[in-house]
């Protein structure tokens, strides 16, 4: 079968590569692969700076946003031969840690978890996989391709998640929120606010097209500058650019008690001037809290497929900007302005999918 493959830390070598059938050691449930999302992670991986092949192996097969149908599965279990499934991508460290040994694995403390497509595992970008029950999840069949966004709205769901946690120290009845960045993390998680009845506004730089247009389709207001600009004082701030200014912006702006939880992760080597005195005094004295947020535990994936199973058909089809079938799966790597989401079609369409 085919797979898109890559030699960890060595840029330039991804190819589109014959393997051999997932052995049944992975699970016992085999499921076709119809759709990967593509993300910062993999182009990381792709330009070598990250990622690890499974042991005894010099090649990785990529992707870890994924949604299949199900082939084979033992009858009884959580999912039969037809489903849409997506599957989990953090796997517990085998020690385990204390929080891995309660299924707590986004939270691993020792750093021994693997992840399919990105550390020690192969991911989902193959033409078939296979599972274990526990780390599968069923999508609403009415979803049908756009239940490839799963794995990116775990990721904010878990981060709503710990806004909750954070904000319930004290009463907590917050009303307005800003998302900084309108990819689809901020698209996503700017969903989630408006589902949850919040007044949500988006930042981005751009300042018309797509995103705007696809922000205010979501019910949210769109803004693009910066976040003084905005004239906010908001209840929650959900970073997912991981630009350093705009994250010690967004801590600046943050309103009294509020909550601003990052998603986005920096690179190093941009220095900035930054009176950190008076940063640590607004903070301190308005009692703001700033929580890092990445990966997710089976619960966010079960709150994800939840939010995206009530979420406007027409305004989420409009996240998925671009699909490439996997003959030309080098083109889904190209950035084009207009990008939110940009997908590897594995398999063809085909009727419920």
């Amino acid at each position: 079968m085919k797979a898109l493959t890559v030699v960890p830390l060595k840029s330039g070598s991804a190819e589109l590569s014959e393997v051999a059938e997932p052995p049944i050691t992975d699970g016992p449930i085999l499921v076709e692969t119809l759709a990967v999302g593509i993300c910062g992670t993999d182009l990381e991986i792709l330009s070598g700076a990250y990622g690890w092949a499974p042991p005894g192996s010099e090649r990785l097969v990529l992707g870890h946003e994924s949604l299949g149908r199900v082939l084979e599965a033992p009858a009884g279990g959580p999912v039969a031969p037809g489903d849409l499934v997506v599957g989990i991508v953090r796997r517990p460290d085998p020690v385990p840690c204390a929080n891995c040994a309660v299924l707590e694995w986004d939270f691993c403390r020792n750093g021994r978890y693997t992840e399919r497509g990105i550390k020690e595992r192969d991911g989902y970008l193959s033409e078939r996989y296979r599972i274990t029950p526990d780390f599968v999840v069923k999508v609403d069949p009415a979803l049908g391709r756009l239940g490839v966004l799963l794995e990116p709205t775990s990721v904010v769901a878990k981060a709503w998640e710990d806004v909750d946690r954070i904000g319930g120290r004290a009463h907590w009845a917050p009303g307005t929120v800003l998302v900084t960045g309108a990819g689809p993390i901020g698209v996503l998680a700017a969903m989630i606010g408006v589902e949850r009845g919040l007044e949500v506004h988006v930042l981005d730089r751009v300042a018309s097209g797509v995103k705007p247009d696809l922000v205010r389709a979501l019910g949210a207001t769109y803004h693009h500058g910066t976040v003084e600009e905005t004239g906010l004082a908001p209840d929650v701030v959900i970073e997912c650019t991981g630009v350093p200014s705009v994250v010690l912006d967004a801590m600046t702006h943050v309103g009294p008690g509020g909550v601003v939880c990052l998603t986005g992760v920096s690179s190093g080597g941009h220095p900035l001037t930054v009176d950190e005195g008076a940063l640590n005094r607004s903070m301190v004295l308005e009692n703001v809290a700033v929580v890092g947020s990445v990966n997710a535990n089976r619960r966010h994936y079960e709150q994800a497929a939840a939010a995206l199973a009530a979420a406007d058909r027409e305004v989420l089809a409009r996240v998925v900007t671009r699909r490439v079938p996997l003959a030309q799966w080098s083109s889904a790597l190209e950035r084009h302005d207009d990008d939110v989401k940009v997908v590897i079609d594995v398999a063809p369409d085909s009727p419920g999918a």
